[in-house]
């Protein structure tokens, strides 16, 4: 009898003998004990987990003479002609060379004819996302009612490019890749059957480089097992399935932490020379440096590599390694993978990949060199400001008229810098409604909500004090608030927009101190009635005026009050000489 290879000889006849899956049988087997099998299936997922041997497993065991039974029993006439390929009952149909809708209309003209031998006649179609769309459309009905006797099992790995109205009309069970702990206990699971000696680290090569497929796995331990002869050795492995070894990864990872750009690149081109994939060595570089993280993070779970081999040199190596280090070699990687797939020359990619990393800083440092020059002047004023704050904590409010002055200059110079816009408040003064103002006040609590936390922030003493149509006045406690939100354009424009969505207006705001918006507001109303000449108009304006007259509320000193915000009023003391 001529040779067959393992994934053949070795192919699962039971449940029981799958590898994983464990959702899929579980479910199946239920079904198939208590007679709630259905008339259609759809088994999705990767190449070589288990999707065509899982639909024989199924079709034996619904027409197995020991049914109802979770388990096909392998010994009736019924199990062994199916697994021998010879039974009229069960049709395997390729759809990848069976594409077109006249091999679709044979099968469905055969539908409505009893099984010969068996409880059901059962159609495998493998690959059905290869059908047309003709003989999907042929295929619908039928498979939607199909006669009592009838049950389709449809196959594919890419369920995507399937009809929703097929998918709607089976249940689907998704197939996952294996684990590389379960290809390596099958392939043991194999080699001892077989009586073939193996070593267990051959076995972690192959199951890497077979990517969770069962049937990769199988073949390439079929090519290692032959190329090998009496005993497997690492390097066959290697050379058989196109992997590198830890030498190498050893090599290139000391390299490019000392910075030797130059080792490193050599090393790359000695393994391209030897025919190793760039787009296969960038995936083994980011399980390796994964590898090491795992190592550095949870030193017990070693039996979780991938790739390494847990010895004390990929310890000693794990040690030398910050994590935020190979956090940014696995992202360089990670993106690299990314632009491989569109380009010809992914040699070119693996080396610019080798200079970054080489090159790479620590992570915080390229944050903290992105910080725009605007941000970075506003930190170092509030950090003056806070430093003046604790010194006047700490010394108390002065000696008399000499802390006066000293405070009036810093007043003077935290406002000098911001020019009030006298004419603009003026213009909304004239044209002021009542509407708008309870329109925009109206708002207020939901636009705040909808700002960002930094923006918000900014008007948590801030009030809408007067509005036009198309403008309004936004008065604030603190005149360092109100620079900062005046230079803020995005903050202008945000708020803006978010005005004109919920009070139907787009109003500009106008930003104003509080001292000062008392001064504009106060010679505005003797203007108005000066020139109104009737006591009406002087009285609305005195009514609108909250500060004016003699029940002023005494203004609170920005800097006590910006004390106790920054370090609470438990623990500020404010001394008057």
């Amino acid at each position: 009898m001529a040779y067959q290879a393992f994934y053949r000889v070795y192919r699962p006849q039971s449940f029981s003998e799958m590898t994983g899956q464990t959702h899929v049988k579980q479910t199946l087997q239920n079904a198939l004990l208590y007679n709630k099998t259905t008339h259609a299936y759809l088994f999705s997922g990767p190449r070589g987990t288990g999707k065509t041997s899982a639909a024989k497993i199924f079709a034996k065991a619904l027409n197995c003479e020991q049914a109802p039974a979770s388990e096909p029993c392998n010994e009736c006439a019924s199990c062994k002609s199916i697994n021998e390929g010879s039974n009229t009952d069960v049709i395997e149909f390729d759809a990848a060379s069976n594409s077109r809708v006249e091999e679709m209309r044979e099968i469905i003209e055969k539908v409505r004819f009893s099984p010969a031998n068996s409880r059901f006649k059962i159609y495998i179609i493998d690959e059905v996302h290869m059908l047309s769309n003709s003989a999907f459309n042929a295929l619908l009905k039928t498979l939607e009612e199909p006669p009592e006797h009838v049950v389709f099992i449809l196959a594919t790995t890419e369920p995507h490019k399937l009809p929703l109205t097929i998918i709607s009309r089976c249940q689907r069970f998704d197939f996952k890749s294996h684990t590389q702990v379960d290809i390596v206990a099958r392939m043991v699971e194999v080699l001892t059957d077989a009586q073939i000696p193996y070593n267990e680290q051959v076995l972690k090569i192959i199951a890497q480089a077979a990517a969770g497929g069962m049937r990769d796995a199988l073949s390439l331990l079929d090519q290692v097992v032959s190329f090998s002869g009496d005993e497997m050795t690492i390097e066959d492995a290697l050379l058989v399935t196109g992997s590198i070894s830890q030498d190498m990864f050893y090599g290139i990872a000391e390299a490019l932490l000392a910075k030797d750009i130059g080792q490193a690149l050599t090393l790359l081109e000695q393994l391209v020379r030897d025919g190793k994939d760039p787009v296969r060595l960038v995936e083994d570089f980011i399980t390796f440096f994964r590898d090491l993280l795992l190592i550095q993070t949870a030193p017990d779970l070693h039996d979780m590599l991938e790739l390494a081999t847990h010895e004390p040199r990929f310890e000693e190596l794990a040690k030398r390694f910050e994590p935020a280090t190979l956090y940014t070699w696995i992202d360089i990687l990670s993106k690299t993978q990314q632009e491989m797939r569109f380009s010809n020359h992914t040699k070119i990619y693996m080396e610019t990949a080798l200079l970054k990393m080489a090159q790479a800083d620590v992570p915080v440092q390229s944050t903290a060199s992105a910080v725009s020059p605007e941000l970075e002047a506003k930190v170092i004023q509030l950090e003056n400001l806070v430093r003046e704050l604790q010194q006047q904590v700490q010394n108390g409010a002065g000696s008399g008229a000499a802390a006066a002055p000293a405070e009036q200059k810093k007043r003077q110079r935290v406002q000098s810098s911001f020019k009030i816009p006298t004419g603009r408040i003026q213009d909304v003064l004239k044209n002021a409604t009542k509407v708008d103002i309870q329109a925009i006040k109206t708002n207020w609590a939901t636009v705040m909500n909808q700002l960002q936390r930094s923006h918000s922030a900014l008007l948590n003493d801030a009030e809408p004090v007067a509005a036009s149509a198309d403008a309004f006045v936004l008065k604030f406690k603190y005149d360092i608030h109100c620079q900062m939100a005046s230079e803020n354009q995005t903050f202008a424009a945000t708020f803006s927009q978010l005005l004109e969505q919920y009070a139907g207006k787009a109003y500009t705001p106008v930003f104003v101190p509080d001292a000062s918006w008392l001064k504009i507001r106060e010679e505005f109303i003797k203007k108005s009635g000066l020139k109104a000449g009737t006591e009406e108009k002087q009285s609305e304006a005195e009514e609108e005026n909250p500060f004016s007259g003699e029940g002023a509320v005494a203004e609170e000193d920005p800097f006590i009050s910006e004390a106790e915000r920054l370090f609470g009023k438990d623990f500020v003391e404010v001394h008057d000489d």
